[in-house]
């Protein structure tokens, strides 16, 4: 049997996992990481932290099995470096392995006087960062690399806004740092769909058999305030602008008291997935009304499965 969008994602029990009144230092509030599995096993977050002055910078956390037990720095990770782009802060990061390059690409949303822009990171380690500045100008943002170069290139998903709407593109490059050849990814829907009025990537695209999968948000605008979900859609995996399928519902949505109320209510915000020894669970991390860390789980099949009928 097929599975319902309710039982696509399981949320951990022990959610919310990760808090401000954990943090080894004074914070607002921490959301929003961005997520890899390390080669020795251990899972690391990048997580987005506001100060009480309202910026926001990286820091990570480190887990054996990415639900209890964290790790955290005990001082910011990554701070903002008083460039003009970023001098308001570094938010929602998400993270790729590139092979070819032996690193990890930490693409982040840059804010600061011109607006969001998108700004690139690589590191080995996670302890020494070689930071390569901004890559794409505002307003932009929800970005991600694909894990392998398209066509000889590498590719990446962002959310430009402009004229035509707040859709999702992709974009290629040769160095990782020019970036052209920009094609609508996907559209929001019309009319009063959950997602009408805006979406973007959540976390990476997931390489599969079938197509690069893609969870995205969607945004509902409603008389009480904007509402986030997520859904899902399937890309071909030699052109990737080309889309397979795209569910008509949402499968994850604000549900729970942490997820309902906070800083920004009505908000799940994935940025970060790790995939498990069987090569099919998931271990979804996302921002929880901008305020907590939540981890919810389920399996790469289901989702495949629920696209087909869906």
């Amino acid at each position: 049997m097929k599975p319902h969008a309710t039982e696509i994602f399981q949320r951990f029990p022990e959610n919310p996992i990760l808090r401000r009144d954990i943090w080894p230092y004074e914070i607002n509030s921490v959301f929003n990481p961005g997520a890899i599995l390390l080669g020795d096993g251990r899972i690391l977050l990048l997580c987005r932290v506001e100060d009480k002055s309202g910026k926001s910078h990286l820091t990570k956390a480190i887990s054996l099995d990415g639900l209890q037990n964290w790790i955290i720095d005990q001082n910011p990770t990554i701070l903002p470096n008083n460039d003009p782009h970023d001098s308001w802060g570094l938010e929602d990061p998400r993270i790729t392995y590139l092979e070819e390059l032996n690193k990890y690409a930490i693409v982040y949303t840059a804010y600061g006087n011109f607006g969001p822009s998108i700004a690139l990171i690589l590191t080995k380690d996670f302890i020494s960062f070689e930071r390569m500045g901004t890559i794409l100008e505002a307003d932009d943002k929800d970005a991600a690399l694909f894990s392998k170069k398209i066509g000889g290139r590498y590719a990446m998903v962002h959310r430009p806004m402009n004229h035509s709407g707040s859709h999702m593109w992709i974009s290629y490059s040769h160095d990782l740092i020019h970036w052209g050849d920009s094609k609508i990814l996907m559209e929001t829907r019309e009319g009063s769909t959950w997602d009408s009025n805006k979406i973007g990537l959540s976390t990476p695209p997931i390489e599969t058999k079938e197509g690069w999968l893609i969870i995205y948000h969607g945004v509902r605008n409603t008389a009480s305030g904007a509402l986030y979900r997520v859904g899902l859609a399937l890309f071909d995996l030699e052109s990737p602008e080309i889309c397979i399928k795209r569910g008509k519902d949402w499968v994850f949505a604000p549900e729970t008291i942490y997820e309902r109320l906070g800083d920004v209510g009505n908000v799940v915000f994935p940025c970060g997935y790790i995939i498990l020894s069987d090569q099919d669970t998931i271990q979804m991390y996302y921002g929880a009304a901008d305020t907590t860390i939540g981890v919810a789980i389920g399996k790469i099949s289901n989702m495949l499965a629920w696209l087909e009928e869906h």
